[in-house]
């Protein structure tokens, strides 16, 4: 495979997916703000290589004789303290039409854009991946969806090859979520949302990891497919499952509510990218 450039190298995803990549004997390009916080790009093996997202030059000069670029780009809150909802929509919106046009600059072939299974919001009805219904949740929630669908629409309008991976809620290591689940069990402090029946589809970090090579080793144009676990749960099944864990008490209701139920099959992952998840379910996922 041809030289692969990733850019938002320092996220959690990236650090799962970048040694997969050099394992394999591929030449890989980590796109950074920050160099000095790239060190497991450099364990990984990648060259680095300094842009941001919404400078058109810099990511020009970043992707220059790569074929492929694999955008995992985000802003949201996470255990480093860094990013905001808001600036996480903008990145989508304003941020990733630079991206395309800095492809096409570079001559950049085939574009990877990271997407969420959430924009999948259809009750309790399984969906297939690539539906796109009218985003439901609080309204935090909606305004995200709304953003990840308009930057899945600027990918879709480009003239680039493409393929648009929507990723079920990561856990596993370095994402922060079940381990703040299983931190707030323990202090009994872990809430269900104010919808603890909602479908909430999950897929281990390392899976999608996994995912996502498959994808570049069984390239499909201009598809748009969920990487998600096989059993997609409810909030309250999964917390409960946490907290029994631990030994803590059952979970009680408390928190805010979030984004809409979304229940998604993984069935055109495995059929489309010939792979399946490590991790079954959250049971499996969630073993300590």
């Amino acid at each position: 495979m041809p030289d692969i450039a990733i850019l938002g190298a320092n996220g959690v995803y990236a650090r799962h997916l970048m040694p997969r990549l050099t394992e394999d004997g591929i030449r890989v390009r980590a796109i950074v703000r920050r160099p000095e916080a790239a060190g497991a790009a450099r364990a990984a093996g990648a060259e680095i290589a300094e842009a941001d997202i919404f400078d058109h030059e810099s990511l020009v000069r970043a992707l220059d004789g790569c074929s492929t670029c694999i955008n995992l780009a985000t802003s949201l809150p996470g255990p480093s303290g860094r990013g905001d909802f808001a600036a996480n929509d903008r990145l989508r919106r304003d941020g990733v039409p630079v991206l395309i046009s800095a492809c096409q600059d570079a001559g950049v072939a085939r574009l990877v854009q990271q997407s969420i299974a959430m924009v999948c919001n259809g009750g309790d009805r399984v969906m297939r991946g690539n539906e796109s219904p009218e985003p439901q949740g609080n309204p935090l929630a909606t305004e995200a969806l709304r953003a990840a669908l308009e930057m899945e629409t600027a990918v879709r309008s480009a003239p680039l090859d493409h393929m648009i991976l929507r990723g079920g809620l990561f856990y596993g290591p370095g994402t922060g979520f079940d381990e703040a689940w299983v931190a707030q069990a323990v202090a009994g402090k872990l809430r269900l949302p104010a919808e603890p029946d909602n479908w909430v589809t999950l897929v281990h970090i390392s899976d999608m990891a996994e995912a996502t090579v498959s994808a570049l080793r069984h390239w499909q144009a201009r598809e748009t497919i969920a990487v998600t676990d096989d059993q997609p749960t409810t909030w309250r099944r999964l917390f409960t499952h946490v907290c029994t864990q631990v030994g803590a008490e059952a979970p009680e209701p408390g928190d805010r509510p979030g984004f809409g139920s979304f229940r998604v099959s993984n069935e055109r992952a495995r059929n489309l990218l010939n792979w399946a998840p490590r991790y079954s379910s959250y049971a499996s996922g969630l073993a300590r």
